[in-house]
């Protein structure tokens, strides 16, 4: 194409922007608008793409990270060929591929759910690591980022993240259009003071003209060009280029264009353009995938081992077994133990140092390439980067997270630092497995289960040692349970997982002396829960007792109530969890002032025995 062309097919895209939207009754056409004439740049002169194998290793990955801008992405779809006209007038509507915000779940050529602003460029970093250090096949990766997001900290965790590996296949374009939508953005067109925060970021910055084609065309070139660096192209543009009533206008965000007719004429008319895209090289998969025998560290019953220890080995041995197995640290590694992957597959382990967002992120950029990323920190930094959680779940993103340290029960270092809350933000999330493990053989086995799942999976792992119980013959299926303590006798169950299990073993140990058998249940897989096991075994004692080291909203005791969500009678139930602010203290004694200790259980399942005599 030339230069007369691609403006043309700009004008095009402006034009069907504006149509989509209009047949929808909203949208975002004006944010489209302004960044036609780099999606048409880009489309009919460096982007490398076979829309027939969206999965070719050649293709070039393309994320708009400024997902409200969905209408210029489908356009632009349109304009290559990939859906139709009558397709693209379907935007919005009940049951049509052309969401508001662009999913992968819908379109095999989107590489991530954008939406919420400040996540495109992150996950972008992660297709970009994957692309330069495993898959090695050439393609470049292309993020549409709106000035706006830039105000996010995760676009600078991403920016920082880019510069430090020196990812010179990654070009972020910034779509500096000035106006937010509410008002003017932080910046406006200063594009100087975008490039001076690149720079310090270690990135090539060039500044342009948005919408001259020539000047676009020569800075994606110098971008492909530049060597060591990833390139920014601050691009000067105006919201609603090309239509009077709305460009460069305060007040037109989100919103179709009042006479769509109008503004169509002024674009110069629907003349339903195409573009030829390049077709990407031949390519293979350089760092061919393997797949053996995983054989998982064992343990002696009776030994004590810390969780997070066994997660660790477990891992390792896990990518002994697996080629597409990679891990990602928040600069806590030997804490979490991810460090022994580290020291065995140097070249499939990530150091995002504490950046929690674009950890995820970047677990979320690989697993979009087809690797089985680990990602691990402490369970409570992993809050932080709930919302990229969230994001990766609506994205379809199979990945693995690893939050170590949960509860009280990690001691002296204070509330700071203890996941208390973790199990309730997982089970929130759609499609979520959560496990938590008890002993070493335990979380062995789920940490290879995880990796067969779909979805976000995530893993809770302890500080402490505690006592191996299990076998390293024995079996934990996802959703399943095990029943510790059971007899003909018992008058109360007692549900525990991870930190928890040990006290309710003491705890029915005690009550055993005291005349009351109580029976026990590892409860390892919050979600899915076993129904099944919790069912009968309320129907045969009556009365349940859950423990958890874990705030009482949303953790293990909702998990059991989720058992009897079917109208069955719901048992006699006493929840024990941390209802306190805690302090500084023993392991010990963090369990025992949280109520949530063996003598803790014993005197909650006295009483409730009790009262069901008495009833």
């Amino acid at each position: 194409m030339n230069t007369r062309q691609i403006s043309d097919l700009a004008q095009q895209l402006r034009v069907d922007s504006v149509r989509a939207s209009a047949a929808a009754g909203s949208g975002h056409p004006t944010s489209s608008m302004s960044a036609a004439d780099l999606m048409a740049v880009l489309l009919a002169r460096h982007f490398r793409y076979d829309f027939d194998r969206p999965a070719h290793p050649g293709n070039d990955r393309f994320v708009l990270s400024k997902g409200h801008a969905s209408p210029l992405l489908y356009a632009a779809y349109k304009a290559a060929g990939a859906i139709s006209d009558s397709e693209l007038l379907t935007f919005r509507k009940l049951g049509s591929r052309l969401e508001g915000h662009p999913t992968p779940q819908r379109l095999p050529w989107v590489e991530t759910a954008t939406g919420s602003l400040g996540q495109g460029l992150p996950v972008g970093v992660g297709i970009a690591l994957a692309g330069k250090r495993l898959d090695r096949t050439g393609y470049r990766v292309w993020v549409l980022c709106g000035d706006s997001e830039l105000a996010e900290g995760s676009i600078w965790e991403a920016a920082e993240h880019a510069g430090h590996e020196h990812l010179d296949n990654l070009t972020v374009i910034i779509d500096v259009n000035r106006l937010g939508q509410r008002g003017p953005t932080r910046h406006g067109h200063d594009l100087g003071a975008y490039a001076r925060r690149f720079r310090a970021f270690d990135w090539h910055t060039v500044e342009v003209d948005g919408h001259d084609v020539e000047a676009i065309e020569r800075a994606y070139a110098e971008a492909k060009s530049t060597s060591g660096q990833p390139t920014v192209i601050l691009a000067r543009t105006l919201k609603g280029k090309g239509v009077e009533a709305v460009q460069d206008r305060e007040g037109m965000h989100g919103k179709p264009l009042k006479d769509p007719d109008e503004a169509i004429a002024e674009l110069g008319g629907n003349h339903d353009r195409r573009v030829e895209v390049q077709q990407p090289p031949a390519a293979r998969m350089l760092h061919a995938v393997r797949a053996g025998h995983l054989d998982p560290p064992r343990y002696d019953i009776g030994d004590k081992v810390a969780t997070r220890d066994a997660f660790g080995q477990a891992l390792a041995a896990l990518g002994a077994a697996r080629g597409d197995i990679v891990a990602l640290d928040g600069e806590v590694g030997d804490s979490t133990r991810a460090e022994f992957f580290a020291k065995e597959y140097p070249d499939r382990y990530f150091e995002c140092y504490i950046a929690e967002q674009q950890m995820v992120a970047a677990a979320v950029g690989l697993a979009a390439r087809g690797w089985v990323p680990y990602a691990s920190t402490f369970a409570a930094f992993l809050t932080r980067a709930h919302d990229f959680v969230r994001m990766a779940s609506i994205s379809g993103a199979g990945i693995n997270l690893v939050g170590s340290h949960a509860g009280v029960a990690i001691g002296q270092d204070g509330p700071s630092q203890m996941g208390l809350e973790d199990l309730a933000m997982f089970r929130a999330v759609h499609g979520s497995t959560v496990l938590y493990p008890c002993d070493a053989n335990q979380t062995a086995k789920l940490v290879g289960a995880m990796a067969g799942c779909e979805g976000v999976r995530y893993l809770r792992t302890s500080r402490g040692e505690s006592p191996v119980i299990y076998s390293p013959t024995e079996e934990f299926p996802i959703g399943g349970s095990k029943v510790l303590r059971a007899s003909y006798e018992d008058r109360l169950t007692i549900v525990a997982a991870g930190a928890t299990v040990h006290e309710a073993l003491a705890a029915a140990d005690a009550l055993d002396r005291a005349g009351i058998q109580a029976r026990v249940i590892d409860l390892y897989s919050v979600k899915p829960v076993d129904r099944r096991t919790l069912r009968e075994a309320a129907e045969r004692t009556g009365c349940l007792v859950t423990v958890e080291d874990h705030r009482e909203e949303g953790g293990l005791g909702d998990a059991v109530l989720d058992a009897f969500l079917d109208g069955r009678p719901v048992p006699r139930l006493v929840r024990l969890a941390v209802r306190t602010m805690p302090g500084s203290a023993s392991p010990e004694e963090q369990l025992h002032a949280a109520g949530i200790d063996a003598e803790s259980i014993v005197a909650a399942a006295q009483l409730l025995v009790e009262q069901a005599v008495v009833r």
